[in-house]
């Protein structure tokens, strides 16, 4: 039962015939676990509090910074260089001391996010990087958990929900992180601050929706908002069977590098063109799958699919330059960042535009 202050306070939810005070109780009985306490987990963090979910996990490493509070609403200037995630927690609270947080001053990586979102039965996804995002889709695949995501882009955000109920995952709508080249990133391209206050509380949204089982949520749908225009877009897409089944156990650990880094280097397919022409040609990779490679390649690639770039490294020179390609280029700079970091190369260049600028 619900205790007197507790009927008092949430009492404009209990009057709602659809959630009543079961669907409190359910509220009340939630864990969840918010990942990121900037400009989205900011507004999701006050509504799922002023709602009544009854445990809030905060996961973010960083701490408060002036150009952070143009959006992340949770904090002042007495709050500069103090941590993220405590501070939120204390905001949290005094907004509703009936809620329990649970601070994880830790930035989630391969190491630690298993146990953190195993712990929570909903992950909301407040993440401003790719990598943590295909990181924390993988984990809730594997854990069976839904994913609230929300992602903003100067003027534009979305919000949908993974891993519902077998709806689809992540993956099925990117199937695969974007080249360093082609990651936005929010400290060089800016943001209108009130436009992750819009995303975020649509993230709330469909958090309370999921965990009191109402309406419509967002699974297999991908919301999109234009602050500018104020028009508002809903976008189907389908499960993808193999996709979706991609979990921490079967993806490939380069989808969890941060793509901030610079980009690799690169060579266009003007340049490459007289070198492979030459006395000593560069080595061609080829990282797509085989069906790609049996469709059309370029001459004297050898192939090696991404996903099993670290079982035969041996046939990679390192004497030699190497030129690795795919179908666009987000593939091969992935592989070359993981050859680099995890295996040492130094030798290696991304065919800029891939395999579809090269002249057919």
């Amino acid at each position: 039962m619900l205790t007197p202050n507790e009927r008092h306070r949430y009492r404009r939810h209990v009057q709602l015939a659809e959630i009543g005070e079961a669907g409190q109780l359910r509220l009340r009985a939630a864990r969840v676990l918010v990942v990121g306490a900037g400009g989205l987990g900011c507004p999701v963090l006050q509504y799922l509090a002023a709602a009544g979910v009854g445990t809030l996990g905060i996961a973010d490493a960083d701490a408060v910074e002036m150009s952070n509070l143009q959006r992340q609403i949770l904090y002042g200037p007495a709050d500069l260089g103090q941590p993220k995630a405590a501070t939120a927690a204390r905001a949290v609270q005094r907004l509703n001391p009936l809620v329990t947080c649970e601070v994880h001053a830790v930035r989630v990586n391969a190491g630690n996010v298993r146990e953190l979102v195993a712990a929570y039965d909903v992950v909301v996804d407040g993440s401003d990087n790719f990598a943590t995002r295909y990181l924390l889709n993988d984990a809730c695949v594997s854990l069976h958990k839904p994913l609230i995501s929300g992602a903003i882009y100067k003027f534009e955000g979305q919000v949908s929900v993974f891993n519902y109920r077998g709806g689809p995952s992540y993956r099925c709508l990117f199937p695969e992180p974007p080249g360093p080249a082609e990651a936005p990133n929010c400290d060089t391209t800016g943001v209108l601050g009130v436009l992750p206050g819009l995303v975020g509380t649509a993230q709330a949204t469909e958090t309370l929706k999921v965990i009191l089982d109402l309406g419509e949520v967002l699974s297999g749908r991908l919301w999109v908002i234009d602050a500018l225009t104020f028009q508002t877009r809903t976008l189907r897409f389908p499960r993808h069977p193999e996709r979706s089944r991609i979990n921490l156990e079967s993806a490939n650990p380069a989808d969890y590098h941060d793509a901030s880094c610079a980009p690799p280097a690169g060579i266009s397919a003007q340049e490459l063109q007289p070198l492979l022409a030459s006395a000593a040609p560069p080595f061609l990779l080829d990282v797509r799958e085989p069906d790609e490679y049996a469709a059309g390649h370029l001459p004297g690639a050898t192939l090696l699919p991404l996903r099993q770039l670290a079982e035969d490294l041996a046939i990679i020179p390192r004497q030699r330059p190497v030129v690795v390609y795919c179908r666009s280029g987000a593939r091969s700079a992935r592989a070359i960042a993981r050859l680099q970091s995890e295996f040492g190369f130094t030798n290696l260049q991304n065919l800029t535009g891939g395999f579809e600028a090269w002249p057919q």
